[in-house]
């Protein structure tokens, strides 16, 4: 595996490459997870799963955002995506070509759902990137998996990948352990995505160096000239690895449950689940719904009579059912409608529960179909309702091969900056990538015990233990609840059950669409301007104390 220090190596003009870090921020750690921190440093090199900075290509000046596996397999936590934004940030404000090279397991399952929302801000921050006319230039190495892929690993203006890497969405640890089979071998290969379209091509750093420099040649939005404007030394700044930096030992816990490198070996079992802070009791939390575990929700959220978006659609006026992607493309685990709330127009797109079985879940195609209903609320300039209820993307040959993750960056970046009000609604599972595409709104509202995690707690158990019997534990650790979630900032509003809504269907589906009305009827008299800037503040803030 190619080493951050490596890759810039090969990348940049020699002894060009000036860091941008600074001490990476403070996070939620006990003393197991602060340990891990500690000896990830020493074995990589570097203090974070991130080096960012800026250096010369062929004279050109580039910014830099290169992921080290070594520093706990690249999984991304808040430390390491405040990094990310804050060198994307200053990349715009340069006005620089950014390249960014990932290498990780995606989310850090240490810190929990706090980490899997932080795709969103760097989502956004390379959105406005690229919205401000400066290229952005993806080159994968291997393995990149998980929410890194599903977020700025696939927003590139260009994206290549090293020969050989996995790339995929999920695991093949992961997928063993939730479906009891293995995944197809070959799938998750660069040269198979690049056969199937997903990626632009696959070649050594050095065909990159190449391919950068005439991109920026035909691009020419930055004239070439001497780094010494901002720093006269031109001193590389990264730091050497101690030994190696790659010792076999170098475990970390992340969202797709792929190591290469010890694959057989099982991680340490850190008792991090008492890192976390306690959660403070919230304004309106019924003794009930305090006493219920987070394994009791996710068991809640599970159960076949559940309401799901159709019990909602049944509450409301109006309503003009739509089908497909208008490309020849449909997805019938997702619904899409014209609809009147209480009195409030909108557009409504949502999981359908009644559509997902087992392994049949969301796909591409709906997905393709949520930027759909995006394009409708920006063209119609209606609000955008989106309804989160799914066990999970589709994990399969073909939704990798039709650009599953991609996908999932690209309503992220729609999401982020859709000129129209929009409110999202976590109506019982919400796992995995599948959740996040539908999650950043300017206003989330969450039923009593729906959830949100970075993969089924099953998987997460998978990763962490390689087993699926500390599911309910790291349930807990993770902080998936509803009530969790509004602690954290990542919920705005609980609307309750009474006290499950399987056993009052109509008045919580009622008690729903009130609350949904109630929020689209806040957000009406914002200009777009003030929506977007307000969620992208918003969504910036996640995670940081």
């Amino acid at each position: 595996m190619t080493s951050a220090r490596e890759l810039l190596g090969e990348l940049v003009d020699p002894g060009s490459f000036v860091s941008w870090d600074r001490m990476p921020v403070e996070v939620a750690a006990g003393p197991e997870y602060r340990e891990e921190l500690r000896v990830a440093a020493g074995r990589s090199g570097v203090d974070e799963s991130v080096v960012t900075g800026e250096g010369r290509l062929r004279g050109r000046r580039v910014a830099v955002i290169a992921c080290e596996f070594g520093f706990l397999a690249g999984s991304i936590g808040v430390a390491a995506a405040e990094r990310i934004v804050l060198a994307v940030e200053r990349a715009t404000e340069l006005g620089l070509p950014l390249v960014a090279s990932p290498t990780s397991g995606g989310t850090r399952m240490q810190e929990g759902t706090v980490a899997f929302v932080q795709m969103v801000k760097i989502a956004g921050a390379v959105t406005m990137h690229k919205a401000a006319g400066f290229p952005y230039l993806v080159y994968l190495r291997d393995p990149t998996m998980g929410g890194v892929f599903a977020s700025w690993g696939s927003l590139g203006h260009m994206t290549f990948a090293e020969p050989g890497a996995l790339i995929g969405f999920l695991g093949p640890r992961v997928y063993r352990a939730l479906y009891g089979r293995p995944f197809p071998e070959g799938v998750q290969t660069a040269e198979n995505l690049y056969r199937s379209g997903v990626i632009d091509g696959v070649v050594p750093v050095r065909v990159f160096r190449r391919i950068v420099h005439r991109v920026l040649n035909v691009v020419n939005s930055v004239p070439v000239q001497s780094i010494s404007d901002t720093d006269p030394s031109g001193r590389v700044e990264v730091a050497e690895p101690a030994g190696s930096g790659r010792s076999e030992n170098s475990v970390g816990q992340y969202d797709s449950g792929v190591d290469r490198r010890v694959e057989d070996r099982a991680p340490r079992r850190s008792d991090w689940s008492a890192d976390l802070p306690p959660v403070d009791r919230v304004a309106g939390q019924s003794d009930s719904d305090a006493k219920a575990s987070a394994w009791d929700s996710v068991l809640i959220s599970r159960r076949p009579d559940r309401p799901g978006i159709r019990e909602l659609l049944r509450h409301v006026t109006d309503r003009v059912p739509l089908s497909g992607t208008g490309q020849g493309e449909s997805d019938r685990t997702v619904v899409l409608a014209l609809a009147r709330l209480r009195g409030q127009p909108c557009v409504l797109f949502g999981h359908d529960r009644a559509g997902q079985t087992g392994e049949n879940t969301m796909g591409p195609a709906a997905l393709r179909e949520a930027r759909r209903s995006m394009q409708l609320a920006a063209e119609l300039r209606l609000p955008l309702v989106l309804v989160i209820d799914t066990a999970g993307a589709a994990l399969s040959r073909e939704a990798e091969e039709r650009g599953l993750a991609p996908e999932i960056a690209r309503c992220l970046a729609d999401l982020i900056t859709l000129e129209t009000p929009t409110v999202s609604v976590l109506l019982g599972q919400g796992s995995g990538g599948g959740a996040l595409a539908l999650l950043p709104a300017d206003r989330v509202l969450a039923a009593t015990h729906a959830w949100l995690a970075p993969l089924p707690p099953e998987g997460a158990s998978a990763i962490v233990f390689r087993d699926t019997e500390h599911a309910p534990a790291l349930a807990a650790a993770q902080r998936i609840r509803a009530a969790e979630l509004l602690a954290d900032g990542v919920v705005d509003r609980l609307v309750p059950e009474r006290p499950d809504a399987a056993d009052e269907p109509i008045e919580f589906a009622r008690r729903m669409v009130r609350a949904i009305a109630t929020e689209l009827a806040g957000l009406g008299d914002r200009s777009p301007d003030e929506l977007v800037l307000a969620r992208q503040r918003r969504y910036r803030r996640l995670g940081l104390r």
